[in-house]
């Protein structure tokens, strides 16, 4: 395999990539900050031009004109006029991948669990993932699955019962905090690095008595430490790397990874481009895999998975507009955040398949490559949410 067709070279031999490939179509593979399976790669170009046309009389809305393309782009798929979108998460060999609530405020909260819940009607190989089971039942079948996330908790308020009705929706996974302050803690981006408050003491409570999984991915050092002492379930981070391999606010430090590591949970690694490596231009899935080995020489190979979040479900044009409108809003430093910089291996979806590859390259036995690949993610989801 070679890179023109998409396959990043690890320099594999022909049995490796025998067994990469057998191991890849074997496992429950899951990416659980999976932006997919679109990307801007995938779509075809007279459907950004279009897309473009649509959205322009939204210019002087910049949060409404940054997040317009992706909406269309769903409902687009849900009318049967993008292939690409099953196609692509087929090609990707991912069994389930994270289907993401936005709960930034109330108005947001309805109508992206209408959006959410479109994909899942609209298709009949995607099924709501709300316990383990329905995973392995999805790989079974010939499905894929979806994980109701979200990564932001400002539309919830100071109003737990809200919780209730986002779990009976589907919502299994939440974070905390998205880079700033909020009622229950601090993001990474807070300077002052203050933990959970007394609110967020009582929200980790309330997730765990659901059966909500605990996700410190965008949280503050001390707000991560605090949840995995007060929490009575596994915690995780969804998404994000190793502040040892890379500096970077959205990397945890070792004390992070460790106590993450003791409450069983597990550390997702992304792949932005500017957050694992000191050159977004020309990172690659190499030095993804060098943050995934830091976390398993670390706390062992049964807590680490992977949480890409990127590349994203939208058009070129609009992630650049994000980067220079509404990035620094959410607390990313200048340069920071989506653009057009993709990790050289995962162009697309349709190349998570080098994960695997990558791994059997640097000689992980066929039991760590499953847990690496999804099943030390199903793991967890099981032993919290059934």
């Amino acid at each position: 395999m070679n890179e023109q067709d998409g396959w990043y070279d690890f320099k594999l031999t022909v049995e490796q990539e025998r067994r990469a490939q057998r191991l890849h179509e074997e496992n429950i593979n899951i990416d659980l900050l999976f932006q997919g399976p679109l990307s801007p790669r995938a779509i075809p170009v007279e459907v950004s031009d279009r897309l473009r046309t649509l959205c322009e009389p939204y210019k002087e809305e910049p949060l409404v004109y940054s997040g317009m393309p992706a909406k269309l782009l769903v409902r687009m798929a849900a009318r049967g006029e993008l292939p690409q979108y099953r196609e692509e998460w087929y090609k990707s060999g991912i069994t389930a991948g994270n289907r993401e609530l936005h709960l930034d405020d109330r108005e947001t909260m309805i109508s992206s669990m209408s959006e959410v819940q479109l994909q899942f009607d609209s298709a009949d190989w995607l099924v709501k993932a709300l316990k383990a089971e329905d995973i392995r039942s999805a790989k079974r079948n010939g499905q894929k699955a979806g994980i109701i996330t979200a990564q932001e908790t400002d539309g919830i308020g100071n109003d737990l019962g809200l919780l209730d009705s986002l779990y009976q929706f589907g919502l299994r996974i939440l974070q905390l905090t998205y880079n700033n302050q909020n009622l229950i803690g601090s993001g990474c981006a807070e300077p002052g690095n203050g933990g959970l408050s007394s609110y967020g003491l009582r929200f980790v409570q309330r997730l765990n008595e659901l059966g909500i999984i605990v996700d410190t991915g965008h949280c503050g050092r001390q707000t991560t430490l605090d949840a995995c002492r007060v929490s009575s379930a596994p915690v995780i981070a969804s998404h994000t790397g190793a502040e040892a391999v890379y500096s970077h606010m959205r990397c945890k430090s070792d004390e992070e990874i460790t106590a993450i590591a003791g409450t069983g949970g597990v550390i997702g690694i992304f792949a932005m481009p500017w957050f694992v490596h000191g050159d977004p231009k020309n990172t690659t899935l190499d030095h993804v895999l060098d943050h995934m080995e830091h976390v398993i020489h670390l706390v062992g190979v049964d807590h680490v998975g992977i949480g890409t979040d990127w590349p994203m479900s939208d058009v070129e044009w609009s992630l650049i507009y994000f980067k220079e409108r509404i990035a620094p809003r959410l607390g990313f430093a200048p340069g920071d955040g989506p653009s057009t910089e993709t990790v050289k291996g995962l162009e697309k979806y349709s190349r998570f398949g080098n994960f695997t590859r990558g791994l059997v390259g640097r000689g992980y036995s066929d039991e760590d490559i499953a847990k690496i690949m999804g099943g030390n993610w199903l793991r967890v989801f099981e032993q919290i949410c059934g």
